[in-house]
């Protein structure tokens, strides 16, 4: 069976969804399994080796101006399009992209969900006779932003139609009120043409079924997975300073400002404590990461609070080992927790809201401690509880590594989400006779 997964580039940003795309295909196509992934908008990043695909389709330059200029981009030769859906290209423009915000796509997001009535439609065809000499048995879509052209490729192509659910939820509650009234009746429109959804915790599963009224019979749990082989076994750390860790994107609703109070709490209190952070950080969010600096500041805990930038797949693990625990105290229901199957995989214990797929995660792993996000002083005392308990620590983070190690792995998620495309190839072949 021929898999061609389609996956959304994030112009430079580190995102979650392009790490497990690219992890996933990894280890599917290293098990023998005949799978592609192909890059849509931009290309992506991740930190490990790069499997995707080297063409980009419905590119980013050029769907900005179908959408912008629609009269002019048709009077473009094909070599200047071509030109233009250059991953070089891409890759250099791409800063720009990840400023963008969910009401500055609006109306791109509601002309892709419009499929072939909408602007985006010549996109639509070339990814067709892109993926018609590929003869795919099975096209994943990215996210719910694609459904509109399930039916289109379904009957074009002869394949079944899978669609990644990720976390869209998010971008779709950024746009504006009339857009994303409509993209939800277009979503729930067109869901009757996907065969089947790959949700990536139990509980967004449930927050999809509910929220895009999808049939949970054909809504399966494909939990995420990652590769190992950096996690050794760790010492514990010195216990002076306590160090407290944050790795993810910084960006308001995931939360770093609150365990910025946190540790002010925590130093007010004569505790010997400081938070490291790191992750990427757009242009767009240069501005809160200042707010967030300057909160250190007032609060009297700039010299225990630093902010290391972006790292690699290296540093990143060399940073989770020399943590005591790991914290992501996100402002919404997470749907993925990638940052934290990687603290725990480092056997780090991880402190977090009682919220999204965290609870799930922890049931999971028993790796860690959660506490009442609405609770102000929920936080603090949670860390402060693993500060004075290190017996209760080290357990906490052998457990979770043992867990990451044996059930949250790529080959076990490779394993599940192959399982979940037979069912949907069975389930397109039924509807079919």
């Amino acid at each position: 069976m021929r898999v061609v997964m389609l996956g959304a580039g994030a112009a430079n940003m580190l995102c979650g969804s392009c790490l497990r795309d690219n992890r996933l295909a990894a280890t599917l196509r290293a098990s023998g399994r005949d799978v592609l992934l192909i890059p849509l908008y931009t290309p992506m990043r991740s930190d490990e080796p790069d499997v995707t695909a080297p063409r980009v389709l419905y590119g980013g330059i050029n769907a900005f101006l179908r959408q912008k200029t629609p009269r002019l981009h048709r009077l473009l030769p094909d070599r200047l399009t071509r030109l233009l859906d250059s991953p070089r290209l891409l890759r250099r423009v791409g800063r720009f992209a990840a400023r963008t915000r969910p009401e500055d796509v609006a109306e791109l997001t509601l002309d892709v969900l419009r499929g072939p009535r909408g602007r985006q439609a010549a996109a639509l065809r070339e990814l067709i006779e892109s993926l018609r000499v590929l003869q795919p048995r099975l096209v994943v879509l990215p996210n719910l932003m694609f459904v509109g052209i399930a039916r289109t490729l379904r009957s074009e192509l002869g394949a079944a139609i899978a669609c990644a659910l990720t976390g869209e939820d998010l971008f779709l509650d950024g746009l504006p009120n009339r857009a994303g009234e409509e993209a939800h009746a277009l979503i729930r429109e067109s869901a009757a043409d996907v065969d089947g959804f790959l949700a990536v915790s139990a509980y967004y599963r449930g927050r999809c079924i509910e929220r895009f009224a999808l049939p949970a019979e054909r809504v399966h749990h494909t939990p995420l997975g990652i590769s190992v082989s950096e996690t050794d076994l760790r010492s514990e750390p010195p216990e002076r300073p306590f160090r407290i860790g944050y790795l993810a994107r910084i960006a308001p609703e995931k939360g770093l400002m609150k365990l910025v109070d946190a540790l002010a709490v925590l130093r007010r209190a004569g505790r010997e404590c400081a938070v490291r952070s790191a992750g990427w950080c757009g242009d767009e969010n240069r501005a809160h990461l200042k707010e967030i600096m300057a909160r250190a500041r007032s609060a009297g805990v700039a010299d225990a609070f630093s902010y290391s930038g972006e790292m690699d797949r290296a540093e990143k693990f060399r940073f989770l080992r020399e943590l005591h625990v790991f914290c992501l105290p996100s402002v919404y229901p997470e749907a993925k927790g990638l940052p934290v199957l990687e603290a725990l995989a480092a056997g780090v214990p991880v402190v977090l809201p009682r919220r999204g797929a965290f609870p799930e995660l922890v049931e999971a792993t028993g790796g860690g401690i959660l506490y009442d996000p609405d609770d102000p002083h929920a936080l603090p005392a949670a860390i402060m509880r693993l500060m004075d308990d290190a017996a209760l620590r080290i357990e906490l983070g052998r457990s979770g590594q043992a867990a990451v190690r044996a059930r949250f792995t790529d080959q076990v998620m490779a394993e599940r989400t192959w399982a979940a495309f037979e069912r949907i190839l069975e389930h397109h072949t039924a509807t079919q006779r």
